[in-house]
C-alpha cells in the first residue's frame, strides 16, 4: 500500500538542529528515512513525500535513497505549503490512486502499530487513525499533542489540539481513503483553515472516522530539540531489542 509522507513544513522548533526538519540527523541518519525504514517494515510498499521548505535538498536526498534502497518513493512539490497541512494532503493524495497510509515526516513509530492499523482499520471507515489511550507515555508531549474524544465504537467524536474533553491521542498515523481529501476539501470551500484536523472533524461529524488503539506499542513526535533528545533515545531501545532478539 502507498504511503503519503508529509514533510512541507518549516519546522522552526528544530532550526537549531537543521533548515530542513525531515533531513534532521537522528541517530546517524535522517529523521524521515527512519520513518521511511518503519513505515516498510509496518506493510508500506511505496511512498509520495509533500516537500515544500527546502523542497530542493529534501528532494536530492529522496532521489539518492531511492537509488540506494531500491523502494518506490516519488515526491510531490506542493505550491502552497505554508498554509495548513491539510493542503499537503490535497497534493499528494492526487498522485494516488485508491487507500493509502498517511504519515509525519517527524513521528516516529513501532511498525507494528502500522501492521495493526492496516488488519483492524473497518471497512466502512473513510479514515482510520491509529490513536493512544495512554497520555502518561513517556515520549509524549501532552501540550502539543492532538487530542482524540471517542465515541460508541471508538469512533471520533472530537479532535483537535485545544479540546478539554480527550480520550486518547492521535499519533499521525492514518489509513485514509479518497473521502479524506473531499473533507478538507470541503472545509477549505466553507472557509476554514484546510487542516488535517478540521477534514478529520468533518468526517467524525459524520460518523466516517474509525481508530484502531496501539495497545502498548511506542511512537515519538520529534518537533523540537527536547523531543529530538528523546528521540534519540527512543531509537536506541529499539536498536538493544533488535540484538537483543
Amino acid at each position: 500500500m502507498k504511503c503519503l509522507i508529509l514533510a512541507a513544513g518549516l519546522g522552526t522548533r528544530l532550526r537549531e538542529a537543521s533548515d530542513s526538519k525531515p533531513l534532521t540527523p537522528l541517530a546517524g541518519k535522517p529523521l524521515i528515512e527512519h520513518v521511511i525504514e518503519r513505515a516498510v517494515t509496518g506493510g508500506a510498499t511505496g511512498f509520495v513525500v509533500v516537500t515544500g521548505h527546502e523542497a530542493g535538498k529534501l528532494e536530492a536526498f529522496l532521489a539518492a535513497f531511492r537509488e540506494r534502497s531500491g523502494l518506490a518513493v516519488e515526491w510531490v512539490r506542493a505550491g502552497d505549503w505554508h498554509c495548513a497541512n491539510g493542503y499537503s494532503v490535497l497534493a499528494g493524495s492526487a498522485a494516488i490512486e485508491g487507500d493509502y497510509l498517511l504519515m509525519m515526516s517527524d513521528h516516529l513509530f513501532d511498525p507494528a502499530i502500522v501492521r495493526r492499523l492496516l488488519a483492524e482499520a473497518p471497512a466502512d471507515a473513510a479514515v482510520t487513525l491509529a490513536v493512544d489511550r495512554d497520555p502518561s507515555g513517556p515520549f509524549i508531549d501532552l501540550d502539543d499533542a492532538t487530542k482524540v474524544e471517542l465515541g460508541d465504537g471508538g469512533r471520533i467524536r472530537r479532535i483537535g489540539k485545544t479540546i478539554e474533553r480527550f480520550d486518547a491521542i492521535d499519533t499521525g498515523i492514518f489509513l485514509a481513503t479518497p473521502a479524506l481529501a473531499d473533507a478538507i476539501r470541503a472545509d477549505i470551500a466553507a472557509g476554514g483553515g484546510g487542516s488535517l484536523s478540521e477534514g478529520m472533524q468533518r468526517l467524525a461529524d459524520a460518523g466516517r472516522a474509525a481508530t484502531v488503539d496501539i495497545g502498548a506499542a511506542r511512537w515519538i513526535d520529534t518537533d523540537d530539540l527536547k523531543m529530538l533528545a528523546l528521540a534519540e533515545a527512543f531509537v536506541a531501545a529499539d536498536a538493544v531489542s533488535d540484538s537483543a532478539a
